[in-house]
Parts: C-alpha cells; sequence; structure tokens
C-alpha cells in the first residue's frame, strides 16, 4: 500500500521555523522526483519545492528561495522540507508528492498535508 505521511507542521509565530518530514512505504520512493506543494484557504495548490531522484537538482518557487531548504534521505525513505523565517503568507497545508515517468507512465502519489500556519 503506497503510503506518504506528512509530519512537522503546527503554529509558528513570524520569523520562527519548522522542520516538514515526508516519510513514504509501499513504493520505491529512492527512485522517484518528490516535491512539496502548499495549498492555502482559497487559493490554488502551488508548488513550493522540487528535488531530482537522487537529489542532485534541487529548485524553488520564488516566494520561498533563500528560506526553504528540500532535502532526502534515500536511506530512510523521508524527504525533509526546512523552512526558516516563516511569514504569515506561509500558512497553507504542505503536501508531499512523488512523481515517477516511466515508459510513457506516469506514477503519481500525494500525502494527506500537514497544516503550518504562522500567525502572531
Amino acid at each position: 500500500q503506497v503510503q506518504l505521511v506528512e509530519s512537522g507542521g503546527g503554529l509558528v509565530q513570524p520569523g520562527g521555523s519548522l522542520r516538514l518530514s515526508c516519510t513514504t512505504s509501499g513504493f520505491s520512493s529512492s527512485t522517484y522526483a518528490m516535491r512539496w506543494y502548499r495549498q492555502a484557504p482559497g487559493k490554488e495548490r502551488e508548488l513550493v519545492a522540487f528535488i531530482s531522484r537522487g537529489g542532485g537538482i534541487s529548485s524553488y518557487a520564488d516566494s520561498v528561495k533563500g528560506r526553504f531548504t528540500i532535502s532526502r534521505v534515500d536511506a530512510e525513505n523521508t524527504v525533509y522540507l526546512q523552512t526558516i523565517s516563516l511569514k504569515p503568507e506561509d500558512t497553507a497545508v504542505y503536501y508531499c508528492n512523488a512523481r515517477r515517468s516511466i515508459r510513457g507512465r506516469e506514477d503519481d502519489y500525494w500525502g494527506q498535508g500537514t497544516q503550518v500556519t504562522v500567525s502572531s
């Protein structure tokens, strides 16, 4: 059974930090590119960060560059999103995504999300 379980969200003051985790099971996540998305109330889901299979390439939305860092530890089947200098506009549900395309077929898995609230 494929599972992606996010954790680490919560309530934090502006300027604070959180480390989000996404632990996978039921598939070989080391062969997948991984992404973190977020969705704020009333807004569309947006891509926040990407990390390639193997971790050699990462990229970020302009709104989080310099503040968020994505990493992966394949031996632990876990992807992290370290966040610092959080702002109220970072408030959203954060989702982990695993995706790969192989021989014309796309496998695309999602977690249930973890809530991040940035407020004083």
